[in-house]
């Protein structure tokens, strides 16, 4: 397990000026200043994470999942399950905390809840009753309209409590189909909420330019003019709002369009936005710094546009951002006839207009607005610290510096008032330089020798630490690097490393185990204190450095152990054990990782399950993923534990590098033990 990484002797350029407006100065500390600390090595698939005053991390993870992390204990309590539709990309997606919460307790999420919508019946594995048609009429979409629920609930101690949600406020979204669902929340020094918004949109048939498929009998959700494109749609936008204390919100001055306008939702403050996975409002100066997630075509194409392109914006007016017609004001997309697949013009940038049927807006749009930072697969000229590769950009926090702060974790005024992009494909994190008109005058690496996994949302704590949640390499599942972490500013002292193992690991009630602290240390040779607390309760069960402990009940259990060190400074680890019946173990007989294939392949699998009680091949999941620059596409699933699934490319991937056929079957048991396993198949070589 990880608990410490400390980096290697990099200095970074950057500045000491608070305001962030760029005057050269001294160099910034060099990673070696810094430490990543593991706060939890197992989160689940992760989503979001948001820091409460108290320095207790709240963590989601898709399927439901909201956890804490505790520093007084180490501890990762789950606070709640929320019960979620699972489907693609849906489940729980953002978490944000009251700016009032140390006198409210209010916590907000976004969310898919259940609600009625058609699901796989297991008893049919050659049919998938979730999927939506992508063909039909009206009545045949009807079964799969749903929506996303922001809402708020009262956190009790580590509990938070599902029974008090105030539901503020939904957003509609075409389920049974990918993708672009995800939202981000977060306020501004006002108390303003803003919530983005993806698309809702499949991008799969568009061989990777923009999804315009107007075409009468095809399912909307092909078409982002109906979303994105649209005045009167909440999807594809940023959102602001102000929300009462009974949950009911109204609406702030200076949004998009003026409530009571025709056609228009006043709840939008920006539009045009593909996937705007993530953003941070910067609490100085309330501009909003928003990432926009880039299509996937690779090259321009006369017939149909420009490549793909990640967006990162310095939002401080209402705008349009030109989603699914511009890039950029000089960068259209080209009107496509998919009913005939015939080219058109280009769209106009200056004055884009919506015809779509699917349109229920202003047909006559805001001009686009450009972005600050504009980058495709290729080195960008204008920026080319950003690197080549995928394109997964991610709008993050900029640093307010506070004297006040004693915090020993904090960083330093080097980078105050720099917003920090990262990057989920390319694995890192840039600080951004911006003048007075918010333009990007310089880009810097941040900890370029610390690791960031897929990174998956940033923010710093009242503790002027960053932390950070990590996705790590694999597909829709809690991935071995998938972690909770902070990185801590430490030029003088260390956090303790903390080693933790327990031996045996199979059998149920009573049962014992040996557990032991073997391999922690202190990098600065301080003196250890070890507390152990073995069923997750709060209370320190023993202080030896390996002490033996017995179960009496059979159940999950994560058994943590904090360490301190002379200083005061601690760090923890945990070990997650089931006593009782064992999960069951889950391999692939069929198909091996190094068999040939080549996508459009039939691939037959059988899967394996051994478990201490009879096997139900119904509730054998298998899933066939697209993989794609380190991150995947959920594009078939079917049940039982033999079977075949036809492989594809969609559309919108076609002519991609690196593309790879990822298999992965899942089986839970009837006492809720959950066994899984992935193969990865590559493409021969032609």
């Amino acid at each position: 397990m990880r608990r410490l990484v400390t980096g290697a002797a990099a200095a970074l350029l950057a500045t000491t000026l608070v305001t962030g407006f760029g005057n050269p100065a001294q160099a910034a500390p060099p990673d070696t200043d810094f430490q990543k600390v593991t706060l939890n090595d197992f989160p689940g698939e992760p989503m979001a994470l948001a820091v409460l005053p108290d320095k207790r991390v709240l963590h989601t993870a898709r399927r439901g999942e909201v956890r804490i992390h505790e520093p007084r204990t180490g501890r990762n309590v789950l606070a709640a399950t929320i019960p979620v539709y699972q489907h693609d990309e849906e489940g729980v997606q953002g978490i944000a905390v009251d700016p009032d919460f140390q006198h409210n307790h209010w916590v907000y999420v976004y969310y898919s809840p259940v609600l009625n919508t058609p699901v796989d019946d297991p008893a049919t594995p050659n049919v998938n009753e979730g999927n939506a048609p992508e063909n039909g009429a009206a009545a045949d979409f009807a079964p799969f309209k749903g929506h996303l629920q922001l809402s708020r609930f009262k956190l009790r101690g580590n509990t938070l409590d599902l029974g008090s949600e105030q539901k503020i406020l939904q957003v509609p979204v075409d389920r049974g189909i990918c993708c672009h669902v995800g939202g981000k929340i977060d306020f501004d020094r006002h108390g303003n909420l803003f919530l983005s918004t993806g698309d809702d949109t499949n991008p799969f048939a568009s061989s990777g330019y923009t999804p315009i498929d107007e075409r009468a009998g095809r399912n909307p959700a092909f078409d982002a003019q109906r979303s994105s494109g649209n005045t009167n749609d909440l999807r594809g936008k940023l959102l602001r709002i102000s929300v009462e204390p009974n949950g009911a919100y109204t609406i702030p001055r200076g949004n998009l369009f003026k409530p009571g306008t025709a056609k228009t939702r006043p709840e939008i403050y920006a539009m045009g936005l593909r996937n705007p996975f993530r953003f941070d409002v910067d609490e100085k100066t309330g501009v909003v710094y928003l990432a926009d997630y880039s299509p996937d075509a690779r090259n321009a194409d006369p017939a149909r546009g420009p490549a793909g392109h990640g967006r990162w914006m310095a939002i401080d007016k209402p705008a349009n951002y030109g989603w699914p017609y511009c890039v950029a004001p000089d960068m259209p997309y080209v009107d496509y006839d998919f009913a005939t697949s015939t080219s058109g013009a280009p769209f106009n940038c200056a004055q884009p207009v919506n015809e779509s049927p699917n349109n229920t807006g202003l047909r006559n749009l805001p001009p686009v607005e450009k972005a600050e930072v504009v980058y495709t697969y290729t080195a960008s000229t204008q920026f080319p610290e950003l690197g080549t590769g995928g394109i997964g950009p991610m709008g993050g926090p900029a640093y307010q510096y506070d004297r006040r702060n004693t915090s020993p974790l904090r960083w330093p005024a080097d980078f105050a008032g720099k917003p920090l992009f990262y990057e989920w494909t390319r694995d890192y994190v840039k600080a951004f330089t911006l003048d007075r008109r918010n333009q990007v005058t310089a880009i810097e690496a941040v900890l370029p020798s610390i690791v960031f996994d897929n990174p998956m949302d940033l923010e710093f704590g009242p503790d002027g630490a960053l932390y950070v949640l990590e996705y790590g390499d694999g597909f829709f599942s809690e991935n071995p690097e998938a972690q909770l972490a902070r990185i801590d500013y430490a030029p003088k002292n260390r956090t303790p490393i903390v080693k933790i193992s327990g031996s045996p690991t199979v059998g149920s009630a009573p049962f014992t185990v040996n557990f032991t602290s073997a391999g922690t240390l202190d990098p600065d040779g301080d003196a250890l204190r070890y507390a152990w607390d073995f069923d997750a309760d709060g209370d320190v069960d023993s202080r030896q450095a390996d002490p033996s402990y017995t179960y009496t009940q059979n159940g999950d259990y994560r058994a943590t152990l904090k360490v301190t060190d002379s200083t005061g400074r601690s760090a923890s680890a945990e070990f997650r054990l089931h006593v009782g019946p064992v999960a069951p173990t889950v391999s692939f007989v069929t198909p091996t990782e190094d068999q040939p294939f080549a996508f459009g392949d039939t691939v037959t699998f059988a899967v394996n399950v051994v478990d201490d009680q009879p096997v139900n091949c119904a509730s054998v999941q298998v899933s066939y993923i697209l993989g794609h620059d380190e991150h995947g596409h959920p594009l078939s699933t079917t049940s039982g534990c033999s079977g075949s699934i036809t492989t594809f490319i969609d559309p919108g991937h076609a002519g991609a590098e690196g593309l790879v056929a990822v298999f992965v079957a899942e089986y839970t048991d009837s006492d809720g033990q959950t066994g899984s396993a992935e193969v990865v198949l590559t493409p021969s070589e032609p």
